[in-house]
């Protein structure tokens, strides 16, 4: 259909007000109406999966004590976000499939993004991150039991999986599946802020020594050299024995000794980055070497080290479980997947639940996000895209 202005484009069709409320009201619907079955079905799922955790589990919410009022309600929260973020996605893709007009062009972000979803495995590997992060934050309100409260230890010690108890129990009486939700919390955090401190200080000691050379050059990578010339666990078992060990304590000591690879893939990439012509025009406007680190260099220099810090994520969680198993991660009670790998190998004969579960947790979390590191590098790579 032209435009009656007769500008040469073509019209949008946007569909009418039922379907728009039906797309919020009932996400999921306008896409099963256009036979659209995978997105449709997945987005109904979701929308009444989360409305009768709503409808089930508010009580948690407002019957919460003090120290637990305030996870709780970050997980209404964290609810009410999802609930509506499935909303206005499903809306957003009602309009999109109604619209009639001609594709706009895509940007660079937006050929990443194409790629991507090309990749199969690797939109698994995202989708089963998402849903470990949700899980993590709703965790309060699916969790079915008190993870730190035992049982009774003369009828609800080692159960094998049932109806009540998914993944059977431990030798406290403590239910395994509680356990393991609360204990991804743990992992997931220690991973993502572990990483992120990594990360920041990797990209920017990289690109300093990148870009100045010199004696900060030599001074900052023969640090590095002495940094990666020890062993990581030696060293991370030795700096956390020196201290009581806690959550803040792993999560520093994982930040400041994961960072030497971020800083030479970044130092390689400035030193090449700095010679290109928008460098050179950078310096010669009278820019600021602050500046051009900072807003001209690192950002060209993000590719590589989105793909570090995806697959550092899971290495952080395979030495967060490691430390956990010697004894020298997060203490008990408080759950951690490998604290109870640790405890369950004692068990594996007669209680194999105790220690395959949350084995399996660490090898899954740790398989997607490496499919997801995967899928970035091939769809960041401008070769491997075409």
């Amino acid at each position: 259909m032209s435009d009656p202005a007769g500008s040469g484009r073509s019209a949008v069709r946007r569909p009418g007000l039922g379907l728009r409320l039906l797309a919020v009201l009932l996400p999921g619907t306008p896409q099963l109406l256009v036979r659209r079955w995978g997105r449709g079905a997945l987005l109904l799922l979701a929308w009444l999966g989360l409305l009768s955790l709503a409808v089930t589990r508010m009580d948690r919410v407002f019957g919460a004590g003090r120290g637990a009022r305030l996870e709780a309600w970050v997980a209404a929260l964290t609810l009410v976000a999802l609930a509506g973020g499935v909303a206005l996605y499903a809306y957003r893709d009602a309009l999109r499939f109604a619209d009639v007009a001609e594709p706009r062009p895509r940007g660079q972000w937006g050929l990443v993004a194409q790629a991507f979803r090309r990749n199969r495995l690797a939109v698994f590997g995202l989708a089963v991150i998402a849903l470990l992060y949700a899980a993590a934050l709703l965790t309060p309100l699916l969790a079915p039991y008190n993870p730190l409260v035992p049982g009774d230890l003369a009828s609800e010690r080692l159960l094998s999986p049932s109806g009540s108890h998914w993944l059977g129990t431990d030798h406290f009486g403590r239910d395994v599946l509680s356990r393991i939700l609360y204990g991804a919390r743990i992992s997931l955090t220690i991973g993502f802020v572990a990483v992120g401190i990594s990360i920041t200080i990797g990209t920017l000691l990289g690109a300093v020594s990148g870009y100045v050379g010199g004696r900060a050059d030599a001074i900052i990578m023969r640090f590095v050299d002495m940094i990666i010339s020890f062993p990581s666990l030696v060293l991370l078992i030795t700096v956390v024995a020196l201290f009581t060990p806690s959550i803040f304590l792993i999560v520093a000591v994982l930040g400041l000794t994961q960072w030497p690879g971020t800083a030479r893939i970044v130092r390689g990439e400035v030193l090449s980055l700095k010679e290109r012509d928008f460098v050179q025009a950078a310096r010669a406007l009278g820019y600021s070497r602050r500046r051009i680190v900072l807003r001209h260099l690192i950002p060209n220099a993000l590719a590589p080290v989105i793909v570090t810090a995806t697959l550092g994520i899971g290495n952080v969680i395979v030495l967060e479980a490691g430390l956990s198993f010697l004894g020298f991660g997060v203490q008990p009670p408080t759950p951690s997947w490998g604290t109870m790998v640790a405890d369950g190998r004692v068990y594996l004969l007669n209680a194999w639940w105790l220690a395959t579960c949350p084995g399996l947790a660490i090898v899954f979390t740790v398989l997607s996000f490496n499919l997801v590191g995967d899928g970035l590098r091939d769809a960041l790579d401008p070769r491997l895209r075409a």
